[in-house]
């Protein structure tokens, strides 16, 4: 549980730094639109295991939902 949790935290950390530099979002939009996103909550769901994956592999599905509006 730990470990996950950690886990979260350094993606959720780099996240919010891709969608300040990729998207101009300051940090409070860019934690907003993260915390708001299906993305998000897969990434929380110890299920998925998507925190275990790199932060770019996480940051496409949040992409691909902030284009499409949906988690692909």
């Amino acid at each position: 549980r730990r470990q996950r949790q950690m886990c979260i935290r350094d993606r959720t950390k780099d996240l919010v730094l891709l969608l300040m530099q990729r998207h101009g979002m300051d940090e409070d939009t860019a934690l907003r639109t993260l915390y708001n996103s299906d993305t998000f909550a897969k990434l929380e769901d110890p299920k998925t295991h998507l925190y275990y994956q790199s932060s770019l592999y996480v940051y496409d599905f949040l992409k691909n939902e902030l284009l499409t509006g949906k988690m692909q």
